[in-house]
């Protein structure tokens, strides 16, 4: 064969390779405003940045050879808002994205490069599960945990969208993630209905257990959900905005940005009566540089408010008590959703800063069932190994276990506002439990007690003790938080912590 043929024949394998999957397929998915795999990277990467490995791999088995073009994966190096990258997306025109021997190969190589190039990982996920024949039989099911490589260390951020039918590595390599975003309509489980019904005789829609709702709502798998592709790729871009490219720097910093609003609005944003609740993300949204608050897992135990934000241009892990649910009682998924930013912040580089408005742990049965105390302790846990500056802001309520839980002791400044109130636990409870009495009952006796029970509650006796660093107005939050952030990133080490908690389980 002549150079040319050569050349020509090159061509032609590169645009079979190119189209992908069968033309009825991409024309059913443009119809529903879905797109191809390769649509959706060049949309993720910068232009012209996309380097391609594997374009040429196909099934292992000829019968599926020809039908196999890049063996359903589009994969390679670019470059993502001028940083580099690596991407792996899933092609669901050809046989359905399914794990496959060779596929298997390309993902190991692209997490081997994102890996020691310290580079973050991005996939684009639809995965039909494991391709019969390549993982059927005692040597394919050994053959792809042998690759696989279900674990990870966090040494480079990645972040996973789920945009269709995802099950099997597809969802294991997504609930791995430090970021998830999901497509509404899409299905993020394990196994289809087609597995579930013969082998568990359920009948259940995988929308149903596996749809947007259950996995934000009521799992936490999922950080972000949104209505289109376009929508879901803009919030990768933006989460990785405010990551290191790997676990051996620091988060890129920003120009030094105005803060969100206008600092006498926390005065009226906080309530003065401390039984009413407010939304505590209008308070950041203050504190923190304008436009910049990045919520995660904002669907799932929202009374606890975690997430991403940018103080005076660099990147900072915010908890925050949202008194809008539940009057600010902490339950078990929120421990696991304080967890997770935690995690994330320890692996990465990120500071922490807490916001205190909680009249406890939520208790009784209900919590107690769900392993409360062990919750509990897995969050103090994390919290204590995470070795990134810890700061902390007790904005009114701090009581209990939770007082420890939101930075006391664990912390390397606590300011409280000077309408904090820290103490066991709240004063109708604590009057229940000294006093037998119960408001309402006896009220002039009841407002004396009450006063003594209040004693020594206040902001001023954790100042007094130097509990707590400093008493605040509310208004000179932002200040002091960009004053003692200055002071700890010049710790040894150049703002790298020991990342204690990389190894963390994927799950709580």
């Amino acid at each position: 064969m002549s150079f040319e043929d050569q050349i020509s024949d090159l061509a032609a394998r590169r645009e079979t390779a190119l189209a992908m999957g069968p033309a009825p397929r991409h024309e059913k998915r443009r119809e529903a405003g879905v797109l191809s795999a390769r649509e959706r990277v060049a949309l993720m990467v910068d232009p012209d940045s996309f380097a391609e490995w594997g374009l040429l791999a196909r099934s292992m088995h000829p019968a599926d050879a020809d039908r196999s073009p890049a063996d359903g994966y589009v994969s390679g190096a670019a470059r993502i808002d001028g940083r580099e990258a690596v991407i792996h997306a899933a092609d669901f025109t050809t046989l359905g994205a399914s794990t496959s021997a060779i596929g298997d190969k390309k993902f190991h190589h692209a997490k081997a490069n994102a890996k020691k190039n310290g580079v973050p990982l991005v996939l684009l996920n639809e995965c039909a599960g494991s391709r019969i024949p390549d993982i059927m039989g005692a040597q394919g099911l050994h053959r792809a945990g042998e690759h696989s490589e279900l674990w990870r260390d966090r040494s480079s951020p990645w972040a996973a969208a789920v945009l269709g039918l995802t099950y099997g590595d597809g969802s294991f390599y997504a609930a791995m993630s430090d970021f998830v975003v999901m497509r509404k309509g899409a299905v993020f489980a394990v196994s289809s209905e087609h597995v579930t019904s013969v082998a568990l005789a359920e009948e259940e829609d995988p929308k149903v257990f596996g749809g947007w709702e259950s996995q934000s709502k009521v799992t936490g798998l999922v950080d972000r959900v949104v209505d289109t592709d376009e929508e879901a790729i803009a919030e990768i871009r933006r989460f990785l905005s405010y990551m290191p490219s790997h676990a051996g720097e620091t988060p890129p910093r920003t120009a030094p940005g105005a803060p969100g609003g206008d600092k006498e609005d926390l005065l009226k944003l906080l309530p003065e009566s401390p039984r009413r609740g407010y939304d505590v993300r209008r308070i950041l949204s203050v504190i923190f540089d304008a436009d910049t608050l990045f919520p995660l897992k904002e669907h799932f135990a929202p009374t606890a408010f975690t997430g991403l934000a940018r103080l005076n241009g660099e990147t900072v892990g915010v908890i925050a008590i949202n008194p809008m649910h539940k009057a600010g009682a902490l339950d078990a998924d929120c421990c696991d959703k304080i967890i997770s930013l935690i995690v994330l912040c320890d692996s990465f580089n990120i500071p922490l800063i807490t916001f205190a408005d909680t009249p406890g742990f939520m208790v009784g049965a209900a919590g107690e069932k769900k392993k409360m105390p062990g919750k509990i302790m897995n969050y103090l846990q994390a919290l204590g190994a995470s070795t990134v500056p810890k700061l902390s802001v007790i904005m009114r309520k701090s009581y209990g276990q939770a007082h420890l839980n939101m930075g006391a002791g664990y912390c390397d400044e606590m300011a409280a506002w000077v309408t904090a109130e820290v103490s066991l636990m709240g004063r109708g409870p604590a009057m229940n439990v000294i006093h037998r009495l119960k408001p309402g009952q006896s009220p002039e006796t009841y407002a004396d007690l009450e006063a003594q029970v209040a004693r020594d509650t206040s902001a001023y006796a954790l100042a007094d003790a130097f509990m707590a660093q400093t008493v605040i107005d509310p208004r000179e939050t932002r200040d002091w938080l960009i004053r003692m952030r200055e002071l700890h990133q010049r710790r040894p080490g150049g703002g790298i912590g020991k990342r204690r908690l990389a190894d963390w389980p994927t799950t709580w």
